[in-house]
């Protein structure tokens, strides 16, 4: 009798864990299907849905035009070619951050993610001080870059150069040298062994990098709308000038499916890529692999990847804390207690507040959708359904945030999602963006941790909650800090949908730099310049938090 209560327990705990996991979804389901699925079908369905009719016919209308061929043409090549320049600039980076060690080298894997933790908006903020009218290179040598596409891939280098870094290396790190070693001892050149066992292994963290490059510079907005100026559209900034100047929602929405589609493809192709990564390889201990430089081959080749380092990354930051400086007595950070002039009704130093009350409401929920979430997704053995909300999680980052602000105001406008008046419309927008990190930086660490030890307390009869609470969280205590540090500094640098949501008088620091970038005016320029340095520094201070609490995981980003 006491041997069948053993046996039937297990069973039941599994069944209990399984009920639970579904509970778990319960959240996340919701707030997607509330505050993104239902958004982005608004304003899809307020486009072709005309007259009580569905006219699908306007999509071929749509892309057949050449004004929109050539968008989609100029979004798919540029995505393209700073893919390839990013990879060319940043591999260099990788290996010598992986494989070399040397005085100084924690601090700057700081330095080369600051760019991706920053704002689109302060990234061409900070090149058009570097490379714009009155810039850096224009004072010098009467050199600008504002009117090319040279300054878009250069932007885009500058803010995906630590996704290579981190996602290639982080797996380079932790590959075992002596298979390369073995390969040289068997009479293969540097090179040749490093084609033939070290590129081979790299393959798929390269591939997902490449792709999530890729993704990002695809839906480029912010960068592309200050850098490109009327001559340069992605898919993202045509779609904002659709709805928000010309008020076509017809072409936008025929503009979001697109973009909607080539998203869903590369996250598939991504999540393929990162099976392949995590199943293929044997690693070791990344401290193992790290020497000090050898020769004069690697001494150069650390001393060029500082060099790039300095030009492409640091130059624009310390040019943009230049300019905000410019005036005596830091006159452009003291113009910001003011509103005489601006576009706001309030001062522009308001915006700072504004954005850290925003982001600390988008963190918290964030947090708890993706900590369900990432709960619920725990198990590997999940069923198709769960593994399949996984990757419709990584949707937010891809799918137009322009749609998702504009349809926050046209589909959450009538009882009982009024909300359109109400100061958590930001917060919700910005955490739709933060839920992915969460998820992705919780779901290894809590993969990570021993099912039995779930088992026995549900065995014992611990509730679901208690087995979070007991078991899981202790373990993943530090994780939680590090989502939720990233998880702020997105909300805080969000643009596309709070563009649209944020009202005059409550102004966010992206929106605010915009509004004033957009105006003419030495004082405009230099405030923009100021709050751009201010989130710079706010949200540098988090990712160093970050590094701290940061634990090393082979390929992730």
């Amino acid at each position: 009798m006491d041997l069948a209560r053993t046996e039937v327990a297990p069973r039941k705990a599994a069944k209990g864990s399984a009920a639970a996991r579904l509970g778990l979804l319960a959240v996340p389901v919701a707030f997607f299907a509330v505050f993104f699925a239902y958004p982005v079908a608004a304003i899809v369905a307020r486009g072709l849905h005309v007259g009580g009719v569905w006219r699908f016919g306007r999509l071929w209308d749509v892309l057949g035009r050449s004004d929109v061929r050539h968008v989609l043409w100029f979004t798919t090549w540029q995505a393209l070619a700073s893919t390839a320049l990013t990879l060319l600039v940043a591999l260099p980076g990788a290996y010598v951050l992986a494989r070399l060690d040397f005085p100084g080298r924690q601090a700057l894997r700081a330095v080369v993610t600051v760019p991706f933790v920053l704002p689109t908006v302060v990234v061409g903020t900070a090149f058009l001080a570097l490379v714009g009218r009155g810039g850096l290179l224009d004072e010098l040598w009467g050199v600008r870059l504002d009117t090319t596409v040279w300054a878009i891939l250069l932007a885009h280098v500058f803010f995906n150069y630590a996704v290579v870094v981190r996602t290639v290396g982080g797996l380079w790190a932790q590959l075992d040298p002596r298979q390369e070693e073995a390969a040289r001892m068997l009479g293969a050149s540097r090179l040749r062994a490093w084609r033939t066992v070290t590129l081979p292994a790299l393959g798929p963290a390269v591939a997902a990098a490449a792709l999530m490059v890729f993704l990002f510079t695809f839906t480029s907005f912010g960068v592309v709308q200050i850098l490109g100026g009327p001559t340069f559209s992605t898919l993202e900034v045509e779609i904002y000038r659709q709805t928000s100047e010309i008020f076509d929602l017809s072409t936008a929405a025929v503009l979001t499916i697109v973009q909607f589609a080539a998203v869903g493809a590369i996250l598939a192709v991504h999540a393929w890529t990162v099976r392949r990564r995590e199943t293929a390889l044997r690693l070791v201990d990344a401290a193992a692999t790290a020497r000090r430089p050898r020769g004069a081959g690697q001494w150069a080749l650390l001393a060029g990847v500082l060099a790039s380092i300095a030009v492409l990354l640091v130059l624009p930051l310390a040019v943009l804390v230049q300019r905000s400086l410019d005036a005596p007595g830091f006159a452009y950070y003291r113009a910001l207690t003011g509103d005489d002039g601006n576009v706001f009704l309030v001062p522009p130093i308001e915006a700072i507040g504004n954005s850290l009350q925003y982001a600390v409401a988008a963190t918290a929920i964030a947090l708890v959708v993706g900590g369900l979430a990432a709960a619920a997704l725990t198990r590997r053995d999940a069923g198709r359904l769960v593994r399949g909300f996984d990757a419709l999680l990584m949707l937010p980052l891809g799918v137009s945030a322009v749609t998702v602000g504009f349809g926050f105001l046209i589909a959450l406008d009538e009882p009982p999602l009024d909300l359109r008046a109400t100061w958590i419309l930001v917060p919700l927008a910005q955490a739709l963006v933060g839920v992915p990190f969460v998820v992705r930086t919780m779901l290894p660490v809590l993969r990570a941790v021993d099912q039995r030890l779930r088992e026995a307390a549900a065995v014992l009869g611990a509730s679901p909650w208690r087995v979070w609470r007991e078991v899981d969280l202790p373990m993943v205590r530090r994780a939680l800090l590090v989502a939720a540090g990233f998880a702020f500094a997105v909300s805080l640098g969000e643009f596309g949908a709070t563009v649209f949501i944020a009202r005059p008088d409550n102004p966010t620091l992206p929106v605010a730099v915009a509004r004033l970038l957009g105006r003419a005016g030495e004082l405009n320029y230099g405030q923009a310049m100021a709050l751009s340095t201010i989130l710079m520094v706010v949200c540098a201070v988090a990712l160093l938090v970050l590094e701290r609490l940061r634990t090393d995981r082979a390929g992730e980003f």
